[in-house]
């Protein structure tokens, strides 16, 4: 008898439970039409449209930083890169308030040239980029650190640069690596709800004229008289995320015929 075994699908199966009713009675005794009503999915294409959007961000701008840390000993760097995924997300949202707000020099700027992140598609994802990109860059380190830094260490030995290693060497075998800690933050994205509750609640902006993000709507519902909106929408994306989660490990471990 395996003990562990025992003890791990028993924890695992605490875990589940809540997960598990609420599918049952979202797609049961309480199911109802506004849980997948047009609404609900414009809110849930808004979601994955804008966390799309930060995770390709997040890749441009946040690759090379991984790869950095991965190669260089930067404890204190790497502590405030840690810093948006650390604190509670409401945080983020009143800096970025305050940031772009007409009492700071910057926010001054931003206004005068029409940079508006209120309730905006850009501001949402604004939101979704800062408290990502650290899950991005978690996930991306322990792969670039298990490299093999052979053909690393030859170019370093004939001049080439860490920029230009990065560039020619580690990049282009990266994919797998990439793919795999853009779905880790793509599933970050989904989930975010404090920032976006203060800057992105409603979008005021075409084409996602008054939806809000599927978390900030799954409240709303909650918070309404009609609580089986709440439930059933939460349903579907629990499927949504399941999905993705599924994406995510077929991608760590490919099906191999034997």
């Amino acid at each position: 008898m395996n003990r562990l075994r025992i003890i791990s699908y028993i924890v695992l199966t605490l875990l589940m439970i809540p997960i598990l009713v609420l599918l049952y009675e979202g797609f049961g005794p309480m199911r109802t039409p506004v849980g997948y009503s047009l609404g609900v999915f414009r809110s849930i294409e808004l979601t994955l449209l804008g966390s799309t959007i930060a995770v390709l961000i997040a890749v441009v701008l946040y690759t090379p930083l991984a790869y950095y840390f991965a190669r260089n000993e930067t404890t204190i760097t790497q502590s405030i890169a840690d810093i948006p995924a650390s604190i509670p997300h409401p945080i983020v949202g009143i800096a970025l308030l305050i940031l772009v707000s007409p009492i700071t020099p910057l926010g001054q700027f931003l206004i005068s040239i029409g940079f508006d992140v209120f309730n905006t598609l850009l501001g949402y994802v604004v939101c979704l980029v800062i408290v990502s990109a650290p899950i991005y860059i978690k996930a991306m380190m322990p792969f670039f650190e298990s490299m093999n830094r052979s053909a690393e260490n030859y170019a370093s030995g004939l001049g080439a640069s860490q920029l230009r290693r990065f560039v020619s060497i580690v990049l282009p075998i990266s994919g797998r690596g990439i793919l795999s800690a853009s779905l880790i933050s793509l599933s970050r994205g989904i989930s975010e709800y404090g920032s976006i509750a203060i800057i992105a609640y409603e979008l005021l902006s075409r084409p996602f004229y008054g939806i809000s993000p599927v978390s900030v709507l799954i409240v709303a519902e909650y918070e309404s008289p009609n609580l089986g909106a709440a439930v059933t929408t939460s349903a579907v994306m629990i499927c949504i995320s399941f999905a993705i989660m599924i994406a995510f490990r077929l991608i760590q471990h490919p099906i191999t015929r034997s």
